[in-house]
Formats: C-alpha cells, sequence, structure tokens
C-alpha cells in the first residue's frame, strides 16, 4: 500500500509584494534588562521569510552572544521570537553602542543597500568575506594536506587574508580567502591566473586520494553575494555526504540526563498529525553557537521552522522544532527523516571541541600559514580544526590538533612547536581536563568550550566599545 504524500497548501506569492511587505512591516527589536537578573532578553518582531531565523541568529553569534534560552514562533506569516542572551563573560547586554548595532544590523539585514552597518568599526568580520579571492576544497582528512595547500599558495603568491578548516568523519571541507602577494589586499581577479592556481592546488590534493576518494578545489573572484563562511563550510561538507555515517545512539525522551555521559548527540523525529508538524527533538552537550549549526541545517535542507523551544541546564542543550518542508511537507518517508537525523548530528558534532588548542599571535606575513602548518607536520601533529584571519598587519589564529599517533601531546612538544614557530608569538595551549602550558601573556586563557570566536564581529565591537566608551571594564564587572 503506497503512503500518499500530504502536503499543506503554500500559495503563491509574488516576491515584489512580500518586498513591499517587509518594507511597510519592518523588524522590530527590543532589549529588555529588567525581566530577569541574569541576561538580556531581546524580542525581534518581523513578517516571517523562510532563512529570517538563521539571519538573526547569525548576527547573534557573530557577536559571540550567547543565547542560552530561546522561544520562537513563525506560524501565520509573522516572525516572533524571543532569546535570553548574554555577552561572552556572562553578562547583560549594556552597552548603547551594542545594542544599536544588533537592532541596526536586524533590521536592515534584509536590505542589500544597507547591508553593513557601522562600517567605521573596522575590516568586516571573518564570518562574511566579500573582498578576497575564495578558495574552497572538500578532501579526505590526512595529515600534512593543510601544510601543503598553504605551501603552495604562498609559491604562487597568494596571501592567505583568512582561513578556516573543519574536519568531520575523516572528511575535510577548507575555506582560504586570499589576495595577490605583491598588493595586499588586492584580490586575485585574473582568469588565466585563477585556472592556474587551481590546478596546481589540484595537482596537490590529487596526489593525497586515490581514484574512489572524492576531492573538489573550487577558486572564486570576489563577490557581494558570498555566503557567510561558517554555513558555507556546513554546506561543503552535506554536499560532501560525510553525514551519512552519523547515527544517534539512543532516546532523548527521558526528563533526566542518562544517557548523556556517551557524549553522542541525541536526535529524534516525531509527527504532530493534528497540525500537520513534523517534530525534531535534540539532546547534546551545550556548546557555543550551538543554535547557528542547527538552524543552519535546517534552513539549508529547506525546512521552515514554524515553533521551538531552546534552552540549557547543566552543560546540556535541549532543542525542540516544529518544521515543514519549505513546498508545505512533512517529512513522511524513512529515508528523507533518517537523512535529517544524520544531517543535523553531524552538524553538531562538526564543532565539537577535541584535542589541544593553541592560540598564536604572529606579525602577518606571506607563507605564515604554511611556515606554522609546517611546524605541527614536523612534530607529528594532526589538525582538527584550524581559523586564521588577518587585520592590521597581525595574525591570528587557533588551532585544535592531536598527535597522528594517538599519544598524549606532551609539554615538550607544545614547547618545542611555540620555538620553532618564532619567539614573537604567543602560544596560549590546554587540554579539555589539564593545563600544559603556562599563560604567556596578560590573556586570559580560557576553557576550550567556552571560547568565542578569534577575531569576529563580537571582538571587533568590543574592542571598539573599549576605545569609545571607556565602559568595557563595567560592562564585564
Amino acid at each position: 500500500m503506497t503512503m500518499e504524500r500530504f502536503c499543506y497548501y503554500t500559495p503563491y506569492v509574488d516576491p515584489n509584494f512580500e518586498s513591499l511587505f517587509e518594507q511597510i512591516n519592518p523588524p522590530r527589536v527590543c532589549f529588555d534588562n529588567d525581566t530577569c537578573k541574569d541576561c538580556t532578553i531581546i524580542k525581534v518582531d518581523s513578517a516571517n521569510k523562510h532563512g529570517i531565523l538563521l539571519e538573526v541568529v547569525q548576527i547573534m553569534t557573530d557577536l559571540d552572544l550567547v543565547i542560552s534560552k530561546s522561544y520562537i514562533c513563525s506560524d501565520g506569516g509573522w516572525f516572533m521570537d524571543v532569546f535570553h542572551v548574554t555577552d561572552q563573560f556572562g553578562n547583560k547586554i549594556t552597552d548603547e553602542f551594542l545594542v544599536d548595532y544588533i537592532q541596526q544590523a536586524i533590521c536592515t539585514r534584509r536590505s542589500s543597500e544597507k547591508r553593513h552597518v557601522y562600517k567605521g568599526i573596522g575590516p568586516r568580520p571573518r564570518h562574511l568575506v566579500t573582498e578576497h579571492t575564495a578558495l574552497e576544497m572538500t578532501v579526505t582528512d590526512q595529515p600534512g594536506l593543510l601544510s601543503e595547500v598553504s605551501a603552495v599558495l604562498a609559491e604562487l603568491g597568494c596571501h592567505v587574508s583568512a582561513a578556516v578548516a573543519w574536519t568531520h568523519n575523516h572528511r575535510g571541507a577548507l575555506i582560504f580567502y586570499v589576495d595577490d602577494s605583491h598588493d595586499i589586499g588586492r584580490p586575485i581577479t585574473d582568469q588565466n591566473r585563477l585556472s592556474y592556481i587551481q590546478q596546481q592546488l589540484q595537482t596537490v590534493v590529487k596526489a593525497h586520494h586515490t581514484g574512489s576518494e572524492k576531492q573538489t578545489v573550487r577558486l572564486t573572484a570576489p563577490t557581494a553575494a558570498r555566503t557567510h563562511t561558517e554555513r558555507r563550510l556546513h554546506q561543503l561538507m552535506v554536499a560532501d555526504e560525510g553525514y551519512k555515517t552519523c547515527s544517534s545512539c539512543g532516546a532523548i525522551n527521558e526528563k533526566d540526563k542518562i544517557g548523556m555521559s556517551c557524549g553522542c548527540t541525541h536526535v529524534s523525529i516525531d509527527s504532530c498529525k493534528e497540525k500537520g508538524y513534523s517534530v525534531i527533538n535534540i539532546r547534546c552537550r551545550d556548546r557555543p553557537k550551538l543554535l547557528f549549526d542547527t538552524v543552519c541545517a535546517l534552513t539549508d535542507m529547506l525546512y521552515m521552522v514554524f515553533h521551538a523551544a531552546i534552552s540549557s541546564d547543566c552543560s546540556i542543550a535541549t532543542q525542540e522544532y516544529y518544521v515543514r518542508r519549505k513546498d508545505g511537507c512533512k517529512l513522511d518517508t524513512e529515508k528523507e527523516r533518517q537523512k535529517v537525523l544524520q544531517c543535523i548530528i553531524a552538524a553538531v558534532e562538526r564543532r565539537v571541541t577535541q584535542g589541544l588548542r593553541l592560540d598564536i599571535t604572529a606579525q602577518d606575513r606571506l607563507g605564515l600559514l604554511s611556515d606554522i602548518t609546517r611546524v605541527f607536520r614536523e612534530y607529528g601533529l594532526s589538525i582538527l580544526r584550524a581559523e586564521i584571519s588577518t587585520r592590521g598587519g597581525e595574525a591570528i589564529g587557533t588551532f585544535y590538533v592531536t598527535d597522528t599517533s594517538g599519544r598524549q601531546i606532551s609539554r615538550e612538544t607544545v614547547d618545542g612547536v611555540k620555538g620553532d614557530i618564532g619567539g614573537n608569538v604567543q602560544v596560549h595551549a590546554k587540554l579539555l581536563d589539564k593545563v600544559v602550558t603556562e599563560k604567556t601573556s596578560s590573556s586570559i586563557v580560557r576553557d576550550v568550550d567556552d571560547s568565542p570566536g578569534l577575531l569576529s564581529l563580537g571582538s571587533l565591537l568590543w574592542s571598539r566599545i573599549e576605545r569609545i566608551s571607556g565602559n568595557l571594564g563595567a560592562i564585564r564587572s
């Protein structure tokens, strides 16, 4: 017996009408610092449109804001959301500069003419880089590959202004933003040169893969329509189909925390027949940017979130989404349910922190990333996740590494890495449960799980706030 696929009717709406409706009913953002003693409540009301939830969460995530609780309702053509938010230090959002920035960012997000607000704070964050040539790669995760790719880029006169690399399930995705080393800041737009660079990189990548292993190398010129970097990394890894080996290890309906000791991500998908929704429940270890990752996965799979409840308790995050496909259909087939389940688990686990963290600060120069990754390779370290960006002649990088032989990384290895990278480099190294080196500067060495992203829009804004208003110390206290 064939099960008929039931979809809720979705009428056609002219895009011009949608744009007019947004102009007549622009988003409204309200900040409430009185209701809760330990967090700021941010309320967002807006005309509903596919992707708006991700845009709002993305803005807050890029500011290093921590969302501990959220209630989402977007039924009936109107989007209403409540976020319980603190800054990265656990304090309320009280600075007027930051409040004004968030309001303008959300309210002008859908207008291309006003997409970037407060340009005076400095370069735009690494998450949305539009002025550089972009290199995207999906590869088999192998020690030393990032080092070789970085070396080739340096030899070809490509200066790496920013780079992000993720690995998961023995696969890797990398995004480099490069410019001309002879004219720092100027993108590479010559098609013949781009083709030659891509050809050389493909040769290097193919040397690390067998004929049956998938790999992609793609260079693109600057474009204003470029996707948010971390969202693009998710998209690359989904297209690479690394999610297919993911699985949930048990039910998540129990109110206690039994089963979470395994450290796995628990996902279940049920059906709400009365309302025509599919109900997705997620339970996992809480961490920064978790909400962004799960909403990103649902949005890119073309599912619309109509209702949701997000909370965190004792380091355990619980998320419940009521969704339909963009075409109005539920998740009716087992194959579709399995794909959604696997994609959500993969989205959660790609950013799970493992290994040893090294924070490196150095003077920016051609070949810096190549030199750093070469040192890692020489000491037998494999890179699990990496992120580096440049600003004002300075490069700041965060690397999560493990020993390729599976042994614990020793203090001698860390000291050797510090010495070989150079005396002008500050390295902060910390295991998940044990400090392996002392602080080398007055900066705070935070736990791996609680660290904000490097050189993000949040850090740029905090530094700007400190310079302008002089009250950053009051915010942190």
